[in-house]
């Protein structure tokens, strides 16, 4: 009888590759801690650019008073739901040298993270 040998690649001419368990669990909760921390600040991010864009729509229809800007910024928020963090006592509205209505803004948003560390983001924005 005749004897048939298959030959197999032996594991040291070709090292293996590959993620361990330790570093799939590192790695995982590396990108979890990662995705809470962006759905927390995800929300402040639309609600900044929510404000940039009413405020950007008040200032194109250069309004006459610093009330009257102050009322729509506040007609806004009733709408805008998402506008929470600012008010509009917290406006600086100002006129450039062409007589446009320049509205600027600025604020602050701290996020809880866990215990005792939390994220600030400072926001400021300015009309067109």
């Amino acid at each position: 009888m005749t004897s048939c040998r298959r030959s197999t690649p032996s594991s040291s001419s070709r090292p293996q590759r590959g993620l361990s368990l330790i570093g799939l669990l590192f790695w995982g909760g590396i990108i979890a801690v990662l995705a809470v921390v962006a759905m927390k600040v995800f929300p402040t991010v639309l609600e900044y650019y929510t404000v940039k864009k009413v405020v950007d729509r008040i200032a194109a229809g250069n309004p006459a008073t610093v009330p009257q800007v102050r009322q729509e910024f506040e007609r806004a928020t009733q709408v805008e739901y998402s506008i929470q963090s600012i008010k509009s006592s917290d406006l600086s509205i100002s006129k450039d040298g062409n007589d446009k209505v320049v509205i600027e803004f600025a604020y602050d948003k701290e996020i809880d993270l866990a215990g005792p560390v939390y994220l600030l983001i400072k926001y400021r924005g300015k009309s067109r």
